[in-house]
């Protein structure tokens, strides 16, 4: 009887086509192989971004292109489109010929606006701060602030739909199945914190944004570099603990012999990237046991600090608690944070205008100007872009009477902290903010302009996928480009 061979579960049983090449004709096909990966800038490289896309799944700390001037990205994410003429960009115009047809005919998504009639604004409007920025009384707080922040008054989008325009402010193209931005900054840069994700996501606990979802995912790119949720209520991480209790030294075991199965797996398969941040999570996982719930811990932080942010009242309490734990994530060190308002569109007023856009104010304004109080007392705003955003702007003329429809050629935005240029408002729109037409400001530039903020050249940092290199913005499609103007430092790339 011939003896069979003991079999070792742990080791390969099969070679790579690597091996298979150094291993036949005297290794010639190695040395051919090692030119075209070379060529094709998979071979080893210097520490940071390259032109050509990386082999290894991590998310270690990585330098940019070019010296950034800011570490981490705050997205505040305003759902729904937030009305542009009814919070920065005054119109006398539009308040003057009130009830008026309007001479040009909107392109309309939903019914209500067939009428055509101009709506103005049921708010007054001030100068605000030293920059004497235009502000709507419905903005209680944002005042305080107005010298720090640089309002964009020319965003364009690229539909009128929700759900385009949400995954459009997500990854500057409407198409879904693209990395967002926060994925292509994690890709780029890492994380400085190993034990927390590179990207973070903070929703309301009582439901998802309208498509918001969408906002952090990888896309093509491996799913360790997309968002990971974290709950503030319940649960930091779900399924992040035991079902059951179990020993410390019998997890570590555990996690140890998972670990050498893991990598005698991934010997196997090396070009597997599934696997291997499949394995990667795990590890995040275990270490986040610890480092997560250490994150959310709030009992950390002063009364003074927790009124701050509207902890103390409960109609602020919920955005306010995620804008806190945003700043504290960065804090940290994870590298892009996205904080949603609320659950829904809360900002899509298609009718109940006015009351609608003072409970938002209401309820995120606090938030949002104590994020960046915050940020700025503790030296970290230098080093940190807030950027506040809906997905479009609203229509000059009445749907329903006392509503806006959505207005995908003019919305507003603003940015702080990061070089951006506190007090300036840049771009502007038609009599009526309807069209933009001074400095147009696409999505794509958002990502671009934020992008090298950071010291990524959006253009560069690209991800090979279906035989393409892929570039953060496309720019060749989309035209992205960098808006020196609203930047204190000059152009580095």
């Amino acid at each position: 009887m011939t003896k069979h061979a003991e079999v070792n579960f742990l080791q390969p049983r099969y070679i790579s086509r690597r091996q298979l090449l150094k291993m036949s004709g005297m290794g010639m096909g190695a040395v051919a192989a090692s030119t075209l990966l070379n060529s094709a800038g998979y071979a080893a490289e210097e520490p940071g971004i390259s032109t050509h896309p990386r082999r290894q799944v991590d998310v270690l700390p990585r330098a940019g292109h070019f010296p950034g001037r800011a570490k981490a990205v705050i997205q505040l994410v305003m759902t729904g489109g937030p009305s542009q003429m009814d919070l920065f960009d005054p119109k006398p115009l539009l308040n003057s010929r009130h009830d008026q047809v309007f001479k040009i005919k909107i392109d309309a998504f939903q019914g209500g606006s067939e009428p055509n009639k101009l709506l103005g604004t049921p708010f007054k409007f001030y100068k605000r701060g030293n920059c004497g920025m235009d502000m709507s009384e419905v903005l209680t707080h944002l005042p305080q602030i107005a010298d720090d922040i640089c309002l964009v008054r020319s965003l364009v989008s690229v539909h009128n739909n929700h759900t385009e325009g949400i995954v459009n402010l997500a990854c500057g193209k409407m198409f879904i199945g693209r990395p967002t931005m926060g994925a292509w900054i994690s890709y780029g840069l890492g994380t400085e914190n190993q034990n927390l994700p590179a990207f973070v996501v903070l929703r309301d606990p009582d439901g998802y944004s309208t498509s918001g979802g969408l906002m952090s995912l990888s896309g093509w790119m491996p799913a360790i570099y997309g968002g990971t949720e974290f709950n503030t209520r319940g649960p930091v991480v779900d399924n992040l603990h035991s079902a059951r209790e179990v020993p410390k030294t019998v997890a570590r075991q555990n996690l140890e012999f998972l670990a050498r199965l893991n990598q005698n797996h991934q010997r196997q398969y090396p070009d597997d990237s599934e696997l291997e941040t499949r394995i990667k999570n795990y590890e995040l996982a275990a270490r986040m046991q610890l480092s997560a719930s250490d994150a959310l811990d709030l009992s950390q932080e002063t009364q003074a600090t927790q009124n701050l942010y509207g902890l103390d009242n409960p109609e602020t309490a919920g955005y306010g608690t995620r804008c806190l734990l945003a700043r504290r994530l960065v804090e940290q060190g994870v590298r892009f944070v996205q904080v949603f308002s609320e659950k829904g569109q809360p900002w899509d007023h298609h009718g109940g205008l006015e009351n609608g856009l003072r409970d938002m104010c209401r309820k995120t304004d606090p938030g949002t100007v104590a994020l960046i109080k915050d940020l700025k007392q503790r030296g970290l705003l230098d080093s940190t872009i807030v950027v506040w955003s809906g997905e479009f702007g609203r229509m000059p003329v009445a749907q329903n009477k006392n509503g806006r429809d959505h207005n995908k050629r003019a919305g507003c935005l603003f940015l702080a902290g990061g070089g951006f240029k506190g007090g300036l408002t840049y771009g502007a729109t038609d009599d009526v903010g309807y069209t933009a037409t001074e400095n147009p400001f696409s999505v794509p530039d958002m990502f671009a302009t934020i992008m090298h903020q950071m010291g990524i050249d959006h253009s560069r940092l690209v991800y090979k996928h279906a035989g393409r290199f892929e570039s953060a913005t496309d720019d060749v499609v989309t035209g992205a480009k960098v808006h020196p103007a609203i930047i204190n430092s000059p152009l580095l790339s």
